[in-house]
């Protein structure tokens, strides 16, 4: 089977990175109005109810499949699925972000969304400083 494809959840990409800040302040920033507009393109507050809606600024729908506060959110983004996760990191003062899709359409989709996923990381990184 190709890398990234699974029997399950059909293609899948994960990107993650240790950030140096607490994982308290990179859940703050993630779940925060700028984080969310940063990585789902949401104008609005992220719901935290399960089942709740959402839409992006791009007219992107979806809802809420779990929240678990300090921890994750998994949430479905049209046909497909994202997890965003905050562990602590191997150090104290440090925190892994991950980002999760499954669902996705082909290989090419595959690589869009991870160079999509890379280029939030990045900005994730900057706006932690």
């Amino acid at each position: 089977m190709p890398v990234g494809l699974t029997r399950d959840a059909g293609w899948e990409i994960g990107v993650s990175r240790t950030l140096h800040q607490p994982p308290q302040a990179v859940w703050e920033f993630i779940t925060g109005p700028e984080g969310v507009a940063l990585w789902l393109g949401a104008e609005s507050p992220l719901p935290t109810g399960k089942g709740a809606p959402y839409r992006t600024a791009d007219g992107t729908e979806g809802e809420i499949r779990s929240y678990r506060p300090g921890d994750r959110v998994r949430l479905t983004y049209g046909p497909s699925t994202v997890q965003v996760a905050v562990t602590p990191g191997s150090s104290e003062g440090r925190a892994v972000l991950r980002f999760h899709q499954e669902r996705l359409a082909s290989a090419e989709e595959r690589e869009e969304r991870r160079t999509h996923w890379k280029a939030v990381m990045d900005r994730v990184a900057a706006e932690l400083g």
